[in-house]
């Protein structure tokens, strides 16, 4: 019987750990023994734990898991294990779309948000794919959806010089991505997109795992590139805007999760990779939320800053040992000199 990787097994402990934190630790603190019998109890402890910290939790899961599918997307169809959705303009874009009315005064209702990120984000998209000559070449829909992201921040930056004070500090923290506050109307509002993304995901998968043998060989299979890219990230877009419509930008999500299941299941391909790098983003999300909730409480700080503080080291580390060779291989040994060309000799018809 094969044994787990150590690393799964690292992952799992910290989810579960994460979990029970999650519910157990704050103001009330309830023992790790009475979470099941706290569930839907009518005392102060059970509002606080079905009412706040619970859909906090579930949240922290869906987040992470539409980000981490959402990095593994843009990245197979990419080709480029640095494609993120903070370099191709799409959360940038989101975030746009849903800062631009705060900061303008407009009334609107909250419904209205996720087709604002949604607005946002596939404009900065479709930016970096008119400017990348819609996806022909990978490396250029990379570099230009950086300076698509470079942009849409700069009109950020405008925004908050605008705001007042009040409007500055939320557009700050929700900028750097939070989960304070958050309830089961944010929960049950990300359904009807999930609804939508996960078959599109599911329809995504074959096509993915042709894109990675290269444009060339994807052409002949019948896979007509450009609008392959197109599709994967539409469908990017689509995990992405309500993600950030509720909890802000969470930063790197995308980025570290695709590279921790890679590292997971080597040899594995796109449709492992994709509800592998689900997990990972669901775990790594609400792992980092524990101390934002708890570091330096009682004042919260935004997960962003978390995932960003971990995610960034932790992925180059991991991107650096996938391009190392195996252990005890060593590099393959230079190929033998061809030999000298040997006579051919002539064949005669035989006289008759």
């Amino acid at each position: 019987m094969r044994r787990p990787p150590v690393a799964l097994l690292c992952l799992g402990t910290a989810a579960v750990a994460s979990a029970v934190c999650a519910l157990a630790l704050g103001t009330p603190y309830v023992p790790p023994a009475r979470i099941p019998a706290t569930l839907g109890s009518d005392g102060l402890a059970g509002l606080v734990v079905t009412e706040l910290r619970l859909p906090r939790m579930v949240l922290a899961l869906i987040a992470g898991a539409c980000l981490g599918a959402a990095g593994l997307v843009l990245q197979e169809a990419l080709r480029n294990p640095l494609a993120v959705p903070e370099m191709l303009g799409v959360s940038s874009g989101a975030a746009l779309g849903v800062a631009a009315p705060l900061v303008l005064s407009l009334a609107l209702p909250l419904g209205v948000q996720p087709f604002l990120a949604l607005g946002g984000a596939a404009l900065g998209g479709l930016l970096t794919l008119i400017a990348a000559g819609f996806g022909r070449s990978p490396s250029a829909v990379l570099l230009t959806g950086a300076a698509v992201a470079a942009a849409l921040q700069a009109a950020l930056l405008v925004l908050m010089v605008m705001a007042d004070q009040l409007d500055l500090q939320l557009i700050y923290r929700y900028l750097l991505g939070s989960l304070s506050a958050r309830t089961w109307d944010d929960v049950t509002g990300l359904l009807p997109w999930l609804a939508v993304a996960v078959p599109a995901l599911v329809l995504c998968v074959p096509v993915l795992g042709v894109l990675r043998l290269g444009d060339d060989d994807a052409r002949t299979l019948g896979v007509r590139v450009e609008r392959a890219r197109v599709a994967a990230l539409g469908i990017a877009v689509v995990l992405i805007a309500p993600v950030v419509a509720v909890c802000g930008p969470v930063a790197w999500v995308g980025f570290l999760a695709p590279h921790l299941a890679r590292r997971l299941h080597p040899d594995g391909g796109a449709a492992g990779w994709l509800v592998r790098s689900a997990g990972c983003g669901a775990i790594v999300v609400l792992c980092a939320d524990q101390p934002a909730r708890l570091a330096l409480a009682p004042v919260e700080t935004p997960v962003g800053a978390w995932t960003a503080l971990v995610g960034v080291p932790v992925g180059v580390v991991l991107l650096k040992r996938g391009r190392r060779p195996a252990r005890g291989r060593g590099p393959l040994p230079p190929p033998a000199p061809a030999a000298p060309d040997a006579p051919v000799p002539v064949l005669r018809k035989a006289e008759r």
